[in-house]
């Protein structure tokens, strides 16, 4: 004997958790699952434990995906400030760190345990540890077979996530349950993830690892970003890259604005005349750590004083410290990446209730659907929308 409900849920991560709520709310009766031993995973290691929840600015020009305007309907419906009223009135505490990103003053446990106190409030029975074995559909009726026992349900949500960070135990299941039942997917690639460097192009740079720059901006065709940058032992990571890193395409040179906020140029003219014994590596060492100064002059420059550098060449300089071109061999791979580009095909999907125009009563919402959103609380946001959305309809 099964147990019957209206909407079954399969993955208690952001997306499923909202869309848990937001069904149960509306008097439906909703299981939601996850293999995990707790729900939230994914939530309680974000932003450092601290939870980038939200951002105050949220458009579909934040989002990748193949249709640019699928985002638009689910985030307007379900906006920034809908989530911030849930937060407070759970009287969590939070902070605005930069750029419109929202983080909690204390921990992420804290927006874990104020949706499971919304699940319960709506009368969701949740099922942790629950491996899904088989799902089908016969006539307007889902049948879930799984380690606990089997399931019907009229409407089945598929909020399983994406490929990214499998120690969190995630897995390709949701895109094999879309060609189940004959979805289409857009290719998966790690996204917001950290770059890796080989052979000459990471032999001169071996020694920066650990070296950083706290604006730095990333350039990849027409798609830039300034944030932080980090030098890794494998590559280079930080905020800055991280952004690049979903747009960047494998073989191709990306390439970094060293200095972004200084008129390098007009810099080195002024210290060639004030200072024309002083040695390119000091004086660039002022604007730039040490370990980079090094390298920079090691690869590129013989270090002599200023006064020796034509003012062409000292434009040549200035040029490289404001485009320096890197090929990048390749990225850290799922292991490191925050997200997953790609997913099951937008044009298969309702833009405004996130169901399947191939099977109704299916729902695919956030990470495993192709829209991937910016660093900086975007996909949390995609997260809350979509399974708003479905939540609403299903």
């Amino acid at each position: 004997m099964s147990e019957h409900t209206e909407v079954f849920i399969i993955g208690a991560g952001a997306a499923g958790l909202m869309c848990a709520i937001t069904a149960g709310q509306r008097g439906r009766k909703v299981i939601l699952v996850d293999h995990a031993n707790r729900i939230g995973k994914k939530i309680l290691m974000s932003g450092g434990g601290h939870c980038n929840f939200t951002n105050l600015s949220v458009s579909a020009a934040n989002y990748l995906s193949t249709n640019k305007h699928f985002a638009k309907s689910a985030l307007a419906r379900y906006t920034p400030e809908n989530f911030i009223e849930l937060v407070e009135k759970h009287q969590i505490a939070y902070h605005e760190k930069e750029a419109g990103q929202l983080f909690c003053d204390g921990s992420s446990k804290q927006i874990v345990a104020m949706l499971a106190g919304e699940c319960q409030a709506a009368n969701v029975d949740i099922h942790t540890q629950c491996n899904i074995i088989s799902c089908k559909k016969e006539g307007v009726i889902f049948h879930i077979e799984s380690n606990q026992g089997d399931f019907s349900a009229e409407s089945l949500v598929i909020a399983t996530g994406g490929l990214s960070i499998p120690s969190l135990g995630a897995s390709g299941f949701g895109y094999q349950l879309g060609r189940q039942f004959g979805h289409n997917l857009q290719n998966t690639r790690p996204g917001l993830v950290p770059l890796t460097l080989t052979g000459r192009a990471h032999e001169p740079l071996s020694g920066l690892a650990g070296v950083s720059l706290s604006s730095a901006e990333t350039r990849f065709n027409k798609q830039h970003f300034r944030a932080g940058l980090l030098f890794t032992h494998r590559g280079l990571s930080g905020p800055a890259i991280l952004q690049i890193s979903s747009f960047w395409q494998e073989g191709k040179a990306l390439e970094i604005d060293l200095l972004p906020e200084l008129d390098v140029y007009a810099y080195l003219c002024q210290l060639k005349m004030q200072k024309p014994q002083s040695f390119l590596k000091s004086v660039l060492s002022e604007i730039l750590p040490n370990r980079l100064a090094q390298t920079m002059c090691d690869l590129y420059w013989h270090n002599q004083p200023l006064g020796n550098y034509p003012d062409l060449e000292l434009a040549s300089i200035a040029q490289k410290l404001r485009q320096w071109s890197i090929l990048p061999s390749g990225t850290e791979g799922y292991r490191k990446a925050e997200v997953t580009l790609g997913g099951i095909d937008t044009a298969e999907l309702s833009s405004s209730t996130m169901e399947s125009r191939i099977v109704s009563g299916l729902y695919f919402i956030g990470e495993v659907v192709d829209v991937t959103g910016w660093l900086g609380g975007y996909n949390f946001q995609w997260a809350w929308a979509s399974g708003s959305a479905a939540g609403n309809d299903a």
